[in-house]
Parts: C-alpha cells; structure tokens; sequence
C-alpha cells in the first residue's frame, strides 16, 4: 500500500466502506454480485491496513468491525418493546379453510390477498437501529424479554450495520425488524465434520447450530460460522416516520426491509383460497431446493391495516398462519444390517439402506440403536421399509411393509462376538445395550481417542477422527497416554502432513497437559462418569491418587454419585489397561493425575469458600457453563441443597430445589444477580 496522507487515508476509507457495504448489499439482499469474492476480500483487507495505520479512522460500522474479540461473560436480558409473537399452527389443507374463513368473517368487506413465505428453521433475532446504525440485536427469548446478542449479531455478514438511505436519502432515526438467522444446509455438513474431526459432538441439525452459533460467548467463535440471515418484519419504527418506511401491505414491507439493506426470503402473493391452496403444494416441493431448512410455510394477511383489525391472541396473530409439512417419507430397501462398536464397547445395529434421496439429501443408512428395537420393529435384512428423517434431519425406519415379504429375508441377531475384535460380548440384566468386553478393542480405543481429545475433555485441537485414524494406522498409538511421546517427526511421517500442522498438534497435546483432575477424570471415559460427577469427584478428593484408593462406599457418598458409578470406577481402577494408561499419563506430567493434591478451585473471588446450588435454566448460559462460572468466581457446586448452602441460584423454570431453599431459609439468587456478580 502506498503512503497516504491522513486525510487521503479518511477519503478512502470512506470510499472503501461505501463500495463494501453495496457489494455486501448486493450479494445478501439482492442476490446478485458484481465482482469476485477474491476482490471483495482484497477491499476488506485494504480497509483493515488503513484502519489498522489510521487507528481514528475506525467507526463502530465499518465493515472490519464485525469479527468482535470481545468474551463475554453472560448475555443480558433485555425487555422487548412488544411481544414477539409465534404463529399458530396448521397440518392440513382443512385448517388452511378454516382460517381463511376466519378472516373472510373478520373483514367480510375487504378483497382478501395472501403472502406466503417459507418458515425458516433458524433463530429468531429482532435487530433495533438508531439512526440508521445497529444499536442492538435480540434473541426472542420467552417473547417478552430477550437475550442481548449484539456482539454476535454483527458478526452475520448478511446483517447490515448501517442502513442504506433511503431514495429521500435518509436513514430512519429509530427501526426495529425482525428475521431468522440460519445455517445453509452445505455449510452444516461441512461444519459438522469439521467438528468431528476436532473431537467435538456434531450439531444434530442446522437449527441447532445456527442458535448455538449466535448465543457463543466469545463472538470471534460466531464469526468464524458461515450464517446467513432472512427478515420479514417492520416492528417499529420513529414516530411520524412516512414516506420510504411507510407501508401498508406485507409486500411493501418485504420491499422496505430489501431497500434498507436487509436480506428478505422469497415469496408469493396469492388472491384467492384456490391460489391459496395451490400454493402449498408447491411449496412443499420447492423448499428442497432452497438453501436453508424450513418446517413449514407462512401465509400473511397482505393487507396490514386489516391485520391489525383482526388483533392477536395471548400467542399469535389472528392474520397469520404457519402451515407445518409433514415429515416427508420414502421406501426404501434394507441391504444389510452392520454392527458398530463405540466408545464403552456398545454394539449399534445400523441400517445399510439402498441409497434414496429424502428431505433435501440421499441417504443410505440407518441407525437402530439397540437390538431391542430391532425385535420389536421386526426389521430383517431384505425388508422393504418406510423411511423419514426425524426432526427432518435424523433417518430412522419407521415401520416395515411385511407384506412385500417374499420369504428371503433374513432375521437379524445380535453378534455373541465382537465383529472388530473377536471378544465375548455381554448383556448387563437392566440394560439394553450389549458390549464387547475386550479390553484392546481396536474400535474402542478409536472411540476412546477421540472423546479423550474432545473439547469437554482434555481439548486437543487438531485430533478429531481423521487424525486418530491416522495415528492408529501407522502404529504410533495403542491408548490416550501414548499420544504424549509423539514429536513432530512422527507425525511428519502420516501422508499429508505438514511441517506447521504437525507442530500445531503436538503443541496442542502438550498444552493438554494442564488439564485439571475433572478434565481428566472425564476424558478416561470411564463409565458413568460425565461431566458432572467428574466435578464432584474432582470437588471431593482432590488429587488423583485419593480417589484411586478411596474404597466404593467413601466414592459413593459423593452427592452425584451412586452406587453404580461408584463399582465403575472401581472396576476401572482394577484393570491392567487403566493401570497403563495412568502411568503413561504421570510420566507425561499431566496435572490432573499427578500424585500431589491439585487445587481446581479458584483461590480468590466473590464467591471464595461458598457453596451454591443451581435450579433452572440461567438465560444465556448452559448448565456447564454456569457451574464453570460459580468456579471461576471461587465458589463450589452442589447439588442439593442444605443449611451450608450459601445460595441457590434461581434461573428460568425452577425445581423443587427452590421451595426446599425457602423451607430452609437459604438464600435465593436471582440469574440478574448472579450474573450481576460475575460483571463485578
């Protein structure tokens, strides 16, 4: 880059975000670009390398300003200016009458036309604007208070920061819209097996991972998923605000929110019931070929005024209707039944389907998770059978069609050996899986690997199932502890392999080995021992060793442990191959086995020495999350509540656990509070 002047460096900046923003507009709201993703990244650096030599130059919407490096600790709750309403549903072309003629009775008077737009499967934001910028960015939370996302929000690319003017060449001073933010369908597969390959538990459809996405708490974490975003409505707008935002149709909204910058979904106006009708059908056709995942349509009352007049009930307006498409169903043909081994030695019978292609994708096999449904399904190999994806994701059989039965086909049984490495395999009385009981299992150490390297384990970046696979073919492995005396000229050795991504994994697995005691307690996988039972465990004894030599009764007496996680352990401790693994493990210096006690606590903080309970859902946070926090902050965590509670903590939809913390006279805290102390 030349040497620029301050003042060239604020023209051309200026002009850099004028083009940026119109071709962002261009791709997003209009669907048409005019130049390569090549030159348009090559302008977003530019502008980065002026702002970046012209620190004044940065304004809060500049384009450069979207990657957020911000972590926070909680989202919190805002009130909605109004209620953010849900539709009501509809399954049939009968209910689609019957509100047609709701509305025909409401306004007899009036020549009825119908918008109607796909219902997209993502999370509903509500974005408001102050003069012409974004101020803020909402999830819909329970309607009537949100969770404040703006962080993440401005990460979507698809979401203006700035509102293009208007053709008076205003922006409104205040505008308040709301939309979904998604993930396209080919960006969750490829997501989804990035994360497998890192170790992490794929996300079980788009929806998910589109909320999972925006409610991160370190925003560089959203910016980094490929989100889109659609908007459908004006919520409000500045007093006396006219004419570019003044609509009065549902059209002329969707013609609205595009002029202003924001992306809209595809649509449809219909002028009569037939047309109506019509419609339906062919939406149900054409979703599959959209990019992103819907469950439904939605049709609209075109006329606003009129909408307006027909009101709304405690949930949903009276002038709009989600129609729901039933899960789509195929048949198919079951070519063979295999047997999976995970990571506790569970056998999973699977489903090879001849390949056909269902909601939107070709599917070729099916889980059938235990052999008890199997029996109970009489699913055998040769059988013709209905498929459907549950939750439009998921495949699962749904019934056979016995009677395309020709007399070939053959039953299916569990193995009474392990199909991978050849060991007696068992039923435990009460349980409905069965389990190979070899020890070196080769299908069991993969599995086991992968959860060991898992972020909720000990998060070893860079060794999902690829890289294990790997590993394991070229004999440089047997178990976990094996993975701390490899060097980057082992790792050089795998096909493939790099000079920079082979030190980046051995750095990652070096840096593993700061995990505290509960990091590793989990990542043994040791049966019965999640997450939170390693945290009590962990909380109890405090070293390693303790635990080791800890006879089944003290384990037991652990709140969060029972007796049959309490034998697990013990039998674990008493196999040769944990003895192995431990050792190897100490040699490596990880800190969670060494011999000394290990402090995992805090040793300061608000809550230094304190022991809280958790009941509910704590807006923003996951119950690990939550729990982590209290830690952070020096305190422990329960989970019952006594006398020596220090507080509950009360979230969203309470338990029992809270009357018994009144009964007892603890203190309550409420999610304000608590997060309140986190922002201290």
């Amino acid at each position: 880059m030349k040497r620029l002047s301050p003042e060239e460096a604020s023209e051309r900046a200026v002009r850099l975000r004028q083009e940026i923003r119109e071709h962002q507009y261009r791709y997003y709201a209009l669907d048409n670009p005019l130049i390569s993703d090549q030159e348009y990244d090559k302008m977003v650096l530019e502008l980065q390398e002026l702002e970046a030599r012209f620190p004044e130059l940065v304004t809060p919407d500049s384009p450069t300003q979207r990657i957020g490096g911000v972590v926070s600790a909680a989202f919190r709750s805002v009130p909605h200016l109004q209620p953010v309403l849900s539709l009501s549903n509809a399954f049939s072309q009968g209910e689609v009458r019957a509100f047609h003629q709701r509305v025909w009775e409401s306004v007899p008077e009036a020549q009825l036309q119908y918008v109607v737009e796909p219902k997209i499967d993502g999370l509903s934001v509500i974005l408001r604007y102050q003069d012409g910028l974004l101020s803020l960015g909402l999830t819909r939370g329970d309607g009537y208070t949100g969770e404040d996302v703006t962080a993440n929000v401005r990460t979507v690319r698809a979401i203006p920061l700035k509102l293009r003017t208007s053709s008076q060449g205003t922006s409104p001073e205040f505008l308040e819209v709301r939309g979904e933010v998604f993930l396209p369908r080919q960006d969750f597969g490829r997501l989804n097996q990035e994360r497998e390959e890192k170790g992490l538990p794929a996300f079980a459809n788009p929806r998910n991972a589109a909320a999972g996405s925006l409610r991160q708490l370190d925003p560089r974490v959203t910016a980094e998923r490929p989100l889109g975003a659609l908007f459908y409505e004006i919520r409000s707008k500045s007093r006396g605000d006219s004419g570019s935002l003044s609509t009065k149709t549902e059209v002329e909204v969707l013609k609205v929110l595009k002029g202003l910058g924001f992306p809209v979904p595809e649509y449809t106006l219909c002028s009569s019931l037939d047309e109506l009708l019509e419609e339906i059908l062919v939406w149900e056709e054409k979703r599959h070929s959209l990019p992103y995942d819907t469950d439904g349509i939605v049709l609209k009352l075109n006329d606003l005024e009129l909408g307006q007049r027909m009101g709304a009930t405690a949930h949903s307006p009276r002038a709009q209707l989600a129609f729901k498409f039933p899960a789509e169903q195929v048949e198919t043909k079951v070519l063979d039944i295999i047997v999976q081994v995970g990571r506790t030695g569970v056998l999973t019978p699977t489903a090879i389907l001849e390949p056909v292609r269902i909601s939107g994708s070709t599917v070729s096999r099916a889980t059938l998770h235990n052999e008890d449904i199997v029996r109970d399904k009489d699913i055998r190999i040769g059988d013709y059978v209905i498929l459907q994806k549950a939750g439009e994701v998921i495949p699962e059989i749904v019934s056979v069609l016995k009677e395309k039965r020709t007399g070939n086909e053959t039953a299916f049984t569990m193995p009474q050996r392990c199909p991978v490495c050849g060991s007696d395999t068992v039923r435990l009385p009460g349980e409905v899986a069965r389990r190979c009981t070899g020890v070196a299992c080769p299908a069991q150490v993969r599995e086991q690997l992968i959860h060991f390297a898992s972020r909720d384990a000990m998060d070893i970046r860079g060794l999902g199932p690829s890289m294990v696979d790997a590993l394991l073919s070229a004999g440089l492995v047997k178990d976990a502890g094996d993975l701390y005396s490899l060097t980057v000229e082992d790792i050089r050795k795998i096909p493939r392999q790099g000079e920079k991504s082979s030190e980046n994994l051995v750095g990652a697995i070096k840096a593993s080995r700061n995990r505290p005691l509960a990091k590793v307690l989990y990542a043994l996988g040791i049966r019965h021992v999640g997450q939170r039972a390693s945290q009590a465990l962990a909380d109890e004894f405090g070293s390693f060793d303790a635990l080791m030599s800890a006879d089944p009764q003290e384990i037991e007496s652990v709140p969060d442990i029972g007796p049959e996680t309490a034998r697990s352990i013990v039998s674990a401790r008493n196999q040769e191959s944990m003895e192995t693994l431990i050792t190897k493990l100490k040699k490596a210096g990880v800190a969670g086995v060494l011999d000394v006690a290990f402090a995992e606590a805090a040793t300061e903080g608000p809550l230094f020495g304190k022991t809280l309970v958790i009941t509910g859902t704590i807006p923003g946070m996951t119950r690990s999350q939550a729990e982590d926090l209290v830690r952070e902050l020096g305190g422990k965590v329960s989970s019952s509540v006594s006398r020596n509670t220090y507080a509950v903590i009360a979230g969203d939809d309470p338990g029992s656990k809270l009357d018994k913390a009144r009964t007892l006279g603890v203190r309550v805290m409420t999610s304000q509070e608590f997060k309140g102390i986190a922002n201290t």
